[in-house]
């Protein structure tokens, strides 16, 4: 039985320290988690290690602004997106930790840095999974999205409170019933650490500077990885009408849609996600 224990690290690049958790042994997996307020690494994929870590070495780093990580500041929002800003902080956390090649998998914001790592750096990228993922998909409705709007509202007006997360999850997934008070408690007391306040406020700003995330779909040619891509039908923050240009640009690809199903699919669908990951890593050689 795979020890679930976790191994906490903060793992110092030339950007600032990255907090990355580890479990299981086997084929590194490393997953990026999204971009909502209060989100991290563990408590995106908490639910999902003991089934991954059977099979895998399980790393999940705190991307910069989120968890234990580094804060970008203004400047550095001026100079790079987020995603750049990522990009890089993760291949030097990886390469720290001695990481050489990897399966990678990412949702929303780290859906963006995930594209962006396998784009820039195919050689280190095994296989890919990208769960409704940022800046690879050309949505057919206006922007920004239902969902990209409850973000930008969460630290705005009056700031974070209880119910302004509980629709903020509402707006996450299809069947908010699924998730009780405990659930908007715990992400919503993560959510209130000042710094991480202060990025968010950053970010936005940044967001709204760039129209929004980097426009990676133009060069998804360049992802030479086996490619899942795992959608909710019903997801209202990257919606999946926009996921027809990845399906014809990306080389080695497959799609797995599911039916009322929102935003958080490794959620949402656990054990079906779990499965499908397990089983296309697998058989990637």
């Amino acid at each position: 039985m795979t020890d679930l224990s976790l191994k906490h690290n903060q793992v110092t690049t030339a950007l600032g320290e990255i907090a990355v958790a580890e479990t299981g042994e086997g084929p590194v997996l490393v997953m990026l988690h999204g971009g909502g307020p209060g989100a991290s690494g563990v408590s995106n994929y908490h639910q999902n290690l003991p089934a991954l870590a059977r099979r895998f070495r399980v790393v999940l780093p705190d991307q910069p602004g989120f968890g234990g990580s580094f804060r970008p500041t203004e400047a550095d929002l001026e100079a790079r997106s987020i995603t750049e800003i990522t990009v890089d902080a993760m291949f030097q956390a990886l390469d720290a930790l001695g990481i050489e090649r990897f399966h990678l998998l990412g949702n929303s914001l780290g859906g963006a840095a995930a594209i962006a790592m396998a784009q820039s750096r195919r050689e280190r990228v095994t296989g890919l999974v990208l769960m409704a993922p940022g800046g690879g998909w050309l949505p057919f409705g206006p922007t920004p999205t239902e969902g990209q709007k409850a973000m930008f509202r969460y630290y705005n007006g009056d700031g974070p409170s209880e119910k302004k997360m509980a629709d903020f999850i509402r707006t996450m997934v299809f069947d908010h019933k699924q998730f009780g008070a405990d659930t908007v408690k715990a992400r919503y007391e993560a959510s209130l650490e000042a710094s991480h306040i202060e990025f968010y406020h950053r970010y936005n700003a940044a967001f709204a500077r760039r129209h929004g995330m980097d426009p990676l779909w133009r060069d998804l040619h360049q992802i030479k990885a086996p490619t899942l891509l795992l959608w909710g039908r019903d997801d209202r923050t990257i919606t999946f009408d926009g996921a027809q240009i990845m399906l014809k640009q990306i080389r080695d690809v497959r799609l797995h849609v599911f039916g009322n199903c929102g935003h958080w699919v490794q959620l949402e669908r656990q054990h079906e996600f779990e499965r499908l990951v397990t089983d296309f890593l697998e058989d990637v050689k």
